[in-house]
């Protein structure tokens, strides 16, 4: 199906993904100025259920899921007992007793495996569910007023970081008010044997939207202008996520879970660098691992870059001791031999433009 639309395909993450249709920059400017597709159904699913599921997600991620509700969804961290990270990932919660967590493409095996080693003293069932089921991700000012067409509930009524079960084109599918582009939108889950009609309902039906399918480069330039971590780059087994601005994820208050020693002794110490944005002042295109430069010499090196096609202009994620974390402070990217000068400057590089409630 995305060849027929004239999708590039290329390996990520074991799976063949599109990573353009149309060029990066006009699907980028597609989600950011009406409305776009994405095939996410390479994310992993897992479900877990029983009388402990609420005790078992608590102990196995960094934010507090206490004061969630139903139809709620929570954007957290598993970490390894050293406060590395296991994978960033949204949970979702039916009832005390029934969640579903959405979990990165190339960590969902190793993340189900990590729930079934922790899950040994939970009265609960862990089910990996991602082959299963598919995931369509509609983004942009647009998307309510598109889905709304062929959705059987009031989009209206979910709120952001919010879910609902209803039926899109008739097929049954879970309504989450999420996304990764700093837009307003949808993430649709569903029976990955209707993906492909429903994805042909939504194309069809959004045609008088101007709506586009969106591939991998413009979802990638998307998360970098609001500055959102992608594992892999900013996060990792051996990183410090208090030193990734995740703190706000990290709940050092609540009842014993995963990492929390090692996390607390991590704060107590104090952090010695820090996750900053870099934006070039001159041309250039910035990659992961060009090399970040103070006066010629190196001080790290991007863990994310890409150039931003609304800031027209080149940005990037870079680890940095705090003596180079100043706002404003001058440095240099080497792209291609050449020293391109850069500022620090404070993540996300644009304003969301989502509705938070």
């Amino acid at each position: 199906m995305h060849k027929e639309l004239g999708g590039k395909l290329v390996p990520f993450a074991g799976w063949h993904m599109p990573i353009q249709f149309n060029g990066v920059m006009e699907e980028h400017k597609c989600v950011r100025n009406g409305v776009g597709i994405f095939d996410v159904s390479h994310m992993g699913e897992i479900e877990i259920t029983g009388p402990d599921a609420k005790k078992l997600i608590q102990y196995l991620v960094t934010n507090d899921i206490e004061p969630m509700q139903n139809n709620q969804a929570l954007y957290t961290l598993m970490c390894l007992e050293t406060g590395g990270v296991v994978d960033d990932l949204l949970v979702h919660r039916f009832s005390g007793e029934h969640y579903f967590l959405c979990v990165n493409a190339s960590n969902s095996d190793k993340d189900f495996q990590w729930v079934l080693k922790n899950a040994g003293d939970f009265d609960a069932v862990v089910k990996n569910t991602s082959q299963e089921t598919a995931q369509l991700a509609v983004q942009g000012k647009h998307s309510e007023a598109l889905l709304q067409k062929i959705c059987d509930i009031s989009l209206s009524e979910i709120e952001y970081y919010h879910f609902r079960k209803g039926k899109i084109h008739n097929f049954e599918c879970i309504l989450a008010r999420t996304g990764y582009t700093g837009e307003d939108g949808f993430e649709l889950y569903l029976d990955s044997k209707h993906a492909e009609s429903a994805y042909k309902a939504l194309i069809e039906e959004g045609k008088s939207f101007n709506l586009q399918p969106i591939g991998l480069g413009a979802r990638d330039t998307l998360r970098m202008e609001m500055g959102y971590a992608l594992y892999g780059n900013e996060l990792n087994e051996n990183c410090n996520p208090l030193e990734a601005g995740l703190g706000w994820v990290i709940k050092l208050q609540k009842d014993d879970f995963l990492g929390k020693a090692a996390l607390q002794k991590q704060k107590d110490a104090g952090l010695s660098r820090k996750l900053v944005g870099i934006r070039l002042l001159d041309r250039g295109v910035p990659r992961p691992h060009y090399r970040v430069l103070s006066e010629g010499s190196p001080v790290g090196e991007l863990t994310s870059g890409t150039f931003s096609p609304s800031l027209n202009t080149g940005i990037g994620l870079c680890y940095v001791s705090k003596e180079y974390a100043k706002l404003g402070t001058k440095l240099d990217v080497e792209i291609r031999k050449l020293n391109v000068p850069a500022e620090v400057v404070k993540p996300p590089f644009l304003p969301s433009r989502i509705k938070k409630s």
